[in-house]
């Protein structure tokens, strides 16, 4: 069988090696060295590094050559006080296929890693995510925002826990509700394009962005209103900043959602809408085709919530739950509904399609009302001939703080 695996050509070999899972291809490397080096591209086509002592192995033993084969890349740096930037440089730079990239950050990172995300010329989607309380280890929005606007080809970008810097946001020092923040992050240099203006709003400025999420991050910065939109962005998820009040979180998403509103598609809230957000006859939102609640909305707002995007042509509404609000949720989609009748064929007249799942749960939750509520409205959209979905709602151990305000990914 090795003979006549070995007298297929090179380009054969890569296309039935291709098809493999990487398990499978892990254990038909184990063949000979010959069926290893066929099998390398998929084996590192893939890559995840749970540490920086991880980085600085892989880069000890694997040969940099087959680097270029890695399209998706996983870097976590939890354990460290603060990674030196020189690994992760070697291993981007030695990587030009790299598509997807996750950036699991332990604090800040050294300004000279900027640099190289100039040469990702592939790179598409970009994750970067500081898993320290930012109170003592915190990710500045400069470092991110010069990062993200040097990758020349950025489609997606997700952030979660980005920092604040007092030298975008000197009127936070001191002040209420004491939003953490970078301070020292003045050397990182100026960016090509952007110059000095590397706060948040200035992610509107790159032009090939598509999808953009933050959560967990201060999202008040007055800028988000008149900074120039230069990317049509398709999908928004905002989540809330766990340290401002619901009211404030509610400003902040409405304005990035007034600056970014005439493009998006697909849109998730994690906080309520004023009513007033716009007038009856207004389209804040005006080609918004899908819309997801998470479970961090609070669901008796969800009938002023859809009045505020009446306007918009809202064709699948989805809404993530915690299992113990279950009956809530559907209580209130009830009432959602119930309100659209009323209100004629005109209101939400696209609207064809909603959907509930449970987020993880560990409270206690009365099962009948579950399963009376989720029925009762799997009816009410039969008799309006809409679509819907209701997960399995069997609860589950619920990993991380319920009181940490974020948002969900459709």
């Amino acid at each position: 069988m090795s003979t006549s695996w070995h007298t297929l050509p090179t380009e054969m070999q890569l296309q039935v090696v291709g098809n493999l899972d990487v398990a499978d291809a892990r254990t038909f490397s184990a063949v000979d060295q010959r069926t290893y080096a066929a099998c390398v591209p998929v084996l590192f086509r893939d890559v995840k590094l749970n540490s920086h002592s991880d980085l600085e192995r892989f880069l000890e033993n694997v040969p940099r050559a087959y680097c270029r084969h890695i399209e998706m890349l996983d870097v976590g740096t939890e354990g460290e006080a603060r990674v030196h930037a020189d690994a992760l440089i070697s291993l981007l730079l030695a990587s030009p296929r790299l598509a997807q990239l996750v950036l699991r950050l332990n604090g800040s990172l050294d300004s000279s890693v900027i640099s190289s995300f100039g040469f990702l010329a592939n790179l598409r989607h970009l994750t970067i995510r500081n898993c320290a309380e930012e109170v003592i280890l915190p990710l500045s929005e400069r470092l991110v925002v010069s990062i993200a606007a040097s990758v020349p080809d950025l489609r997606y970008l997700s952030l979660d826990r980005i920092s604040r810097s007092t030298f975008h946001a000197p009127e936070l020092v001191g002040k209420y509700p004491f939003v953490p923040l970078v301070r020292g992050d003045e050397n990182i240099p100026d960016h090509p394009v952007l110059g000095s203006e590397l706060a948040l709003p200035s992610l509107l400025s790159i032009p090939s962005l598509r999808q953009l999420t933050i959560r967990d991050t201060h999202l008040g910065d007055p800028r988000w209103a008149t900074a120039p939109v230069s990317c049509p962005l398709e999908m928004l998820d905002l989540g809330s900043c766990a340290h401002e009040p619901e009211a404030s979180n509610r400003l902040h998403i409405e304005a990035i959602m007034a600056a970014v509103g005439p493009s998006l598609s697909s849109f998730s809230l994690a906080t309520a809408l004023s009513p007033n957000t716009t007038k009856p006859t207004a389209t804040p939102l005006p080609r918004l085709r899908q819309l997801h609640i998470s479970p961090f909305f609070p669901v008796d707002e969800i009938t002023d919530t859809m009045a505020a995007l009446q306007g918009s042509p809202i064709e699948a509404l989805s809404m993530q739950c915690f299992a113990d609000d279950v009956a809530d949720a559907c209580g209130a989609l009830e009432r959602f509904l119930s309100h659209r009748v009323a209100k004629g064929p005109a209101f939400y007249e696209k609207l064809a399609r909603i959907d509930v799942s449970v987020a993880a749960s560990d409270g206690e939750v009365d099962e009948e009302d579950r399963e009376k509520a989720t029925k009762r409205l799997q009816d009410f959209c039969k008799d309006l001939r809409l679509k819907s979905r209701v997960a399995n709602l069997k609860p589950k151990p619920r990993m991380g703080d319920r009181s940490r305000s974020n948002s969900c990914a459709f």
